[in-house]
Order: structure tokens, then C-alpha cells, then sequence
């Protein structure tokens, strides 16, 4: 087995027992990268001279016998909306094509300070607004299982790294799903925090409301390492809790006797196929067989969440990107008459498709005249949803629910159809406009078969609970399974 293969649990274990050392399993990671990543498309900047720097002090720091977090020394790689001082950061854009943050997002200090090692920057839907890793100014990532299907989005970059061994560990952001949607068509693990439970800051904004960043790997055991890395409060962000958080790895059991799963219809319906129920359903019971409960509950607003959702992050991204002039810093249009031509120019050059897609969307719903009509309701709309997770809660712990509704389709079938492209995020959405955590963990195993992720989602700051009925699930039938790539 190469190293790149290994689980972030086991490398971190074989590190301290200094059967390897993290610049032999650094090298390994970018020979992996050099060797598939012309197919996967999943890097936009490597930073392999850094990264082995890094690995080399760990390595030392190591032999010194100083004490190291459980992250020391495992390559990580991070989505490109993430601030990194110092190394390229574009949210796949020609608007920031050639910027270089001069801080690190929080998340980053976080992991510096644990001593991980950073590969590089991971491709992504341009602003993350995207459910394929389509609308990426530079390229289109590719499904390591599929090399003629999507990753997902908008965090393909993220998931198919891990999916691939290009990366053991990596940042993703979540706006509404595009976390999960991706570690569901990749065959990862994918965990969405509750809002605020990981900061924000030195996240490039989409939707603040609704954006969390978290992490992917390919166990359950190696996203709670990485999420207890990263979690706690942050005093530059405004909307970070203050609250304390626990060891996630040491409270994973495999005891899920007296769980109570709830089972809502309103995931399970039209456009959601009969594979994909059939492979969530046949998870819930492998977790019933455990002495799990399972119970049939009700969030009749689902139907409304799409709707919502579009409304509420396309004007919030309208707002967020309106700092995007060609004044401060990125991309300027070569030849304007005048600030308001420029202006313009900057713009149309600038963003894709997407993007101003999302923004003409949010600057009409926000405009005179039809906030009540849209923004206003669709608020409205996300307390009824918030409030309607809050009664499912005090009957079951968990709710579990197709991440997706298909497997991962064809590279430019849905591109000329947003609206279906859109119906991608139709399980995951509800989880972010109610601030709550969910994780999807692979549920099909057989090789020759695309990956199914069954969603499971709790209530607030109830990572533990899903990490460990996660856990619970991934021992009773298998982990990861690489792709033949």
C-alpha cells in the first residue's frame, strides 16, 4: 500500500511511532499528484517546495520530541476561497487570478499552529456558485470514479483530491451543500458544521448567512480529527460561537443502540431516484439491525427551501461581490471610458456566467418594489424552516436523507439547464438556511458502482452524534474504496 492510501488516522499514528516521516509521505502525496493529476483536474496552485519545508520541521520537531497535534505533518489540501498569506487564492476566477491574500484565514492559523502540511489550492465553481466545478474560470475537475462525470460543487476540487490520494485531508465550504454534494458523488466524507461552529474569517463570502466551511476525508474518523482542529470560537468573526468544543475523535462509537433516526418523505421524493433511496434506505436499516429506532416525521416547508434558499444566497452574493470594482485589488479591464465604463467592463470581463447570473438575481430581489415580495418572504420562509427542525429534534436525534438525489451526471449535461443544476441542491439547502450540521458518508461499496451518500443531519452543534452514528454506519459495512484511476 502507498502511504498516500493510508487514513489521516493511521498516517498520524505511523508518524509517532516514526515508522515513516512526514517528508517520505509528503513526496508521496505529490508523486500522486503528478501521476493523476493531468486527469482529475482537482489542483489550481501546488506549493510542493513549502510543503516539503514544512514536513522536513515537522520531522525535526518530532525528533526533538516535542509534543505535536494529531494533524502534524498530513498534507492537507484547501479549497480556493480560503485565504492562504502568500499563496495564489482566485475562487477559480479571473477576477482574482493572480491575487495573493496578504493574511491567513482563521482556519488556516488553526492549522498552521497544528502543524499540517498545506499541498496547495483546490479548484472549485467560481465563488463557489456551482454544484459541478463547471463554471471554474480555469478548468473542469473531473470524478476520479467517472472521468466523464462531475465531482459535484462547489468544492469538486476538495473532494476529488481525497477521493483521488491527492490530498489525505482537505478544506471544503459549505453554502448549500457543497460540501456534502461532492463527498457524496466522490465517495468521501463529508461534514457541514453548524454555523458558527468553525469561523468565517478569510472565507471569500458567497452567502454569509449560509456559508461554513468543514472538512472532507475519506473516514469519519479523519473529518473529526480535522473538524476538531478547526472548530472554536473566533474573535474576528462576528458570527462565531462562543461555546466549548470537544474531542470529536474521542467520543466516536460504534453504539448506536436507542438512536432515534427520523425518516422525513419530503427527501425522498420526486427527482430523487430509485437507486438512491434504495442505497439510503438499506443504510438506515444496516443501522436499525444495530438497535437504532426509526421514525417516520414531517418538514413540510421542504418544498419551499430551493425557492428560499436561491433567493436569500443570490441577493447576499449580490451584496458580498459588489467589492469586486476593478479599484482595490484583481482583476481591471484594460481599455474603459471613464470610472462607470470601468466599472462595468471590470465586471462583465471578470465574472462568468454564474456568477452574474447570481447577482442579477440578488440585485432584483432586493431592488424597490420586490423585496417583500421575494427577499422578505423568503426570510420569512427560513424561520418556518429553522422552527420546523426544532420540533423534528425533540423526537429523534438524527434525520437521515439522500445527500443527492442522482448519482454524478455527465460533464455538460445540466449546463445549459441551471434550473436542474439548481435541483442538485435540493436535499442539502434546508441544512443551511436552518444553520445545522449534517455529514455524508459513502453508502454504496461495490466496485464498478458510482458513489451514493446518505446524508444525516442533527441539530445544533450536534457534531458528535452524527460523527458517531456516521462512524457507527462506516464499521458496519466498509470505508472508502479507491478509484482505478
Amino acid at each position: 500500500m502507498e502511504l498516500f492510501e493510508n487514513s489521516a488516522a493511521k498516517l498520524s499514528e505511523m508518524l509517532n511511532n516514526k515508522e515513516i516521516s512526514s517528508v517520505e509521505l509528503t513526496k508521496s502525496v505529490f508523486e500522486r499528484i503528478k501521476d493523476t493529476d493531468d486527469k482529475v483536474n482537482a489542483y489550481l496552485t501546488l506549493d510542493e517546495e513549502n510543503a516539503l519545508n514544512k514536513a522536513a520541521e515537522v520531522d525535526k520537531k518530532r525528533a526533538a520530541g516535542e509534543k505535536l497535534s494529531p494533524l502534524a505533518g498530513i498534507p492537507i489540501g484547501i479549497k480556493d476561497n480560503i485565504s492562504t498569506k502568500g499563496l495564489r487564492t482566485t475562487c477559480a476566477s479571473r477576477m482574482l487570478e493572480s491575487y495573493e491574500p496578504p493574511f491567513d484565514a482563521s482556519v488556516m492559523t488553526k492549522l498552521r499552529e497544528a502543524d499540517a502540511v498545506v499541498t496547495g489550492k483546490l479548484n472549485m465553481d467560481e465563488f463557489a456558485m456551482g454544484s459541478s466545478t463547471e463554471t471554474s474560470y480555469f478548468k473542469k475537475t473531473k470524478n476520479p470514479f467517472d472521468l466523464e462525470r462531475i465531482p459535484g460543487g462547489s468544492s469538486g476540487g476538495s473532494a476529488a483530491a481525497v477521493a483521488a490520494g491527492e490530498a489525505v485531508l482537505a478544506l471544503g465550504s459549505d453554502t448549500g451543500g457543497s460540501i456534502r454534494q461532492p463527498a457524496s458523488y466522490c465517495g468521501v466524507v463529508g461534514l457541514k458544521p453548524t454555523y458558527g461552529a468553525v469561523s468565517r474569517y478569510g472565507l471569500v463570502a458567497f452567502a454569509s448567512s449560509l456559508d461554513q466551511i468543514g472538512p472532507l476525508g475519506r473516514t469519519v474518523e479523519d473529518v473529526a480529527m480535522l473538524q476538531s482542529q478547526i472548530c472554536g470560537h473566533d474573535k474576528m468573526d462576528a458570527t462565531s460561537a462562543y461555546r466549548e468544543y470537544p474531542d470529536y475523535v474521542g467520543l466516536l462509537s460504534e453504539d448506536v443502540s436507542g438512536l432515534r433516526i427520523g425518516i422525513a418523505d419530503e427527501y425522498f421524493g420526486e427527482g430523487v431516484s430509485d437507486e438512491v433511496k434504495t442505497a439510503v434506505m438499506n443504510a438506515v436499516g444496516e443501522l436499525e439491525k444495530r438497535g437504532a429506532q426509526v421514525k417516520h416525521v414531517s418538514l413540510p416547508s421542504t418544498d419551499y427551501a430551493l425557492s428560499s434558499y436561491y433567493i436569500i444566497s443570490s441577493a447576499e452574493a449580490s451584496s458580498n461581490l459588489a467589492r469586486f470594482d476593478g479599484v482595490r485589488y484583481g482583476y481591471r479591464a484594460k481599455e474603459y471610458d471613464g470610472l462607470v465604463d470601468m466599472y462595468e467592463k471590470t465586471r462583465s470581463q471578470g465574472f462568468g456566467a454564474e456568477v452574474k447570473r447570481r447577482i442579477m438575481l440578488g440585485t432584483f430581489v432586493l431592488s424597490s418594489g420586490f423585496y417583500d415580495a421575494y427577499y422578505k418572504k423568503a426570510k420569512l420562509m427560513q424561520r418556518r424552516i429553522s422552527a420546523e427542525f426544532s420540533e423534528v429534534f425533540k423526537e429523534v436525534d438524527v434525520i437521515a436523507a439522500p445527500t443527492v438525489p442522482t448519482t454524478a451526471f455527465k460533464i455538460g449535461q445540466n449546463m445549459d439547464d441551471p434550473l436542474k443544476m439548481y435541483a442538485t441542491d435540493i436535499c442539502t439547502v434546508t441544512v443551511n438556511i436552518a444553520g445545522l450540521p449534517a455529514i455524508s458518508v459513502p453508502c454504496v461499496h461495490e466496485d464498478g458502482r458510482l458513489p451514493i451518500g446518505l446524508q444525516l443531519i442533527g441539530d445544533r452543534f450536534a457534531e458528535d452524534k452524527l460523527l458517531s452514528t456516521a462512524y457507527a454506519y462506516e464499521k458496519t459495512v466498509g470505508g472508502f474504496r479507491f478509484p482505478k484511476l
